[in-house]
């Protein structure tokens, strides 16, 4: 098994290398998608500032009252376990039961995006266990969650 990235010296680590011809690995929020989204939400602090401190730690130590969050896109080695997006979601989540502001960015494919314009309604289905199409023996899971995503039926007038 492999080390991961982050515990490769730095020569050798795609984030400190980059991941493409051009080097380049660390991505900032353009300056005009900032000043807009903290128009709306006055941000008090960053939880994953650039450059980051030494000693700072944006996902155990508490976050202001409006905070923005442009999260690690890949996984991170946090406390010795490798961590990735869940990891800021499931503290975002927990900054916001506390009464404050949470506004997250991350990648998501356009697929979703669309759905979601659209009006889907999304349930969490879990970890469903797939049938096998061969004998219709239940599978052990993905691991992952399956999301169910609903457009309903929109009467025309008159309908």
């Amino acid at each position: 098994m492999s080390a991961h990235q982050s515990q490769l010296p730095p020569e050798e680590n795609k984030f400190h290398v980059g991941n493409s011809a051009d080097g380049r690995h660390y991505w900032l929020t353009p300056p005009d998608l900032y000043a807009s989204l903290h128009a709306e939400f006055q941000f008090t602090w960053d939880p994953c500032p650039y450059p980051k401190p030494d000693d700072f730690d944006g996902l155990t130590q508490p976050w202001g009252a409006s905070n923005y969050v442009n999260p690690p896109f890949g996984s991170i080695i946090h406390e010795g376990k490798k961590k990735g997006p869940t990891a800021w979601v499931r503290k975002a989540i927990a900054e916001h039961k506390q009464g404050k502001r949470v506004v997250l960015v991350y990648p998501v494919d356009k697929w979703l995006l669309m759905l979601l314009e659209a009006g889907a309604v999304v349930r969490n289905l879990k970890d469903v266990r797939w049938l096998a199409t061969e004998d219709g023996t239940e599978g052990k899971g993905t691991g992952r969650h399956i999301a169910c995503f609903i457009l309903d039926h929109i009467p025309a007038v008159g309908e």
